[in-house]
């Protein structure tokens, strides 16, 4: 069996991180693959890290047509048995072709991008959900959960940026974008004196987070890390993780952040709200709630004994149906099923 993928995401994202893991993931596996991917040095880094060799094109607009004569010769070259596209770029630019086409969603997406595929994988119940709303028949549509690497690194040093070591930290990780609700985090961060935040990612609304931080009088608790590689070490790090979202509809970072042993707060968006078990395996409180999240943050700050129990529950969560093996089989029995 024979499978392509191909992913022409942006620079950063959890889709796109995802990916990266799934296609080494499976060439640990012993699955016969080959792998496109955006021009993105940095990815193909990581993929190349991982033993996966990825052809990178240029996926630019309607009239790029040497990324569609690309493509097409690469799966004439290889003749695949399934083409994985992610998202909806990577997935109008592939030809049809003699081949089960399989698109991969992570969030409600425009389906008229999906017409050419076969089948559509979703990564939570309720994108299945939205797919048979709208029309996708029950045997096309097909729930395949994420995994995280459970893999712990050292802690970084909090010296290095500025956060003393007996402070209680609260680590953040995600988009500046206006779904994260870092907004409401902040405003949660200053009802709660000598709590320290780490806010990791980059994003469109940074500078306006930067002065709101200033005006609230809380910018010497918080650091404005950008985007980073050592997400386990941040982890080890912290405390507490806080996953303020708006909108989330799975929410990656909650299962990122059992996998390392560390307790969660979630705003009770969609995907954390389905994936915790309110006192379980983390704390839910009302989206938009910035009292209510302060509060909880004060709690788990105070509570050495609640922050281990919760980080244990999480812990178990993800050992029941997001390691690496457990989806990684799930793939490869639906790559079996519908190739016959």
């Amino acid at each position: 069996m024979k499978v392509m993928q191909v992913m022409a995401g942006a620079q950063y994202g959890g889709a796109e991180a995802f990916f990266t893991r799934l296609s080494i993931a499976l060439q640990r596996a012993g699955l016969d693959q080959r792998v496109v991917i955006r021009e993105d040095e940095a990815r193909a880094g990581l993929l190349r890290d991982g033993g996966v060799e990825p052809l990178q094109l240029p996926f630019g607009g309607a009239f790029d047509f040497s990324t569609r004569w690309a493509l097409r010769r690469a799966i004439k070259d290889y003749t695949p048995d399934v083409v994985l596209t992610w998202m909806n770029r990577a997935t109008t630019m592939t030809p049809r072709g003699k081949f089960a086409h399989v698109g991969r969603l992570g969030g409600y997406y425009n389906l008229k991008y999906y017409k050419k595929c076969q089948h559509l994988i979703a990564n939570t119940p309720d994108i299945v959900e939205y797919l048979r709303t709208n029309g996708w028949p029950d045997d096309k549509v097909h729930h395949l959960p994420n995994f995280v690497s459970a893999t712990r690194a050292d802690p970084v040093n909090r010296r290095r940026l500025y956060t003393p070591d007996t402070a209680p930290l609260v680590l953040a990780l995600g988009r500046l974008h206006e779904n994260k609700a870092f907004d409401v985090l902040l405003d949660a961060i200053a009802r709660v004196p000598n709590v320290y935040l780490w806010l990791a990612g980059e994003g469109p609304l940074r500078q306006q987070l930067e002065q709101k931080a200033e005006i609230l009088g809380i910018k010497p608790r918080v650091r404005f890390l950008g985007w980073r590689e050592d997400v386990a070490s941040l982890f080890a790090s912290a405390d507490i993780f806080v996953c303020s979202s708006r909108h989330e509809p799975l929410g990656n970072v909650v299962i990122e952040a059992w996998a390392q042993g560390i307790p969660v707060i979630a705003a009770d968006s969609l995907g954390p709200g389905m994936l915790i078990k309110q006192n379980e395996s983390g704390i839910l409180v009302p989206v938009d709630d910035s009292a209510a999240l302060g509060r909880s943050i004060k709690l788990l700050a105070e509570n050495p004994t609640l922050r281990e129990r919760l980080a244990e529950g999480g812990y178990a969560a993800y050992q029941a149906g997001h390691t690496e093996q457990a989806v990684v089989e799930k793939y490869m029995q639906f790559f079996q099923k519908i190739t016959g």
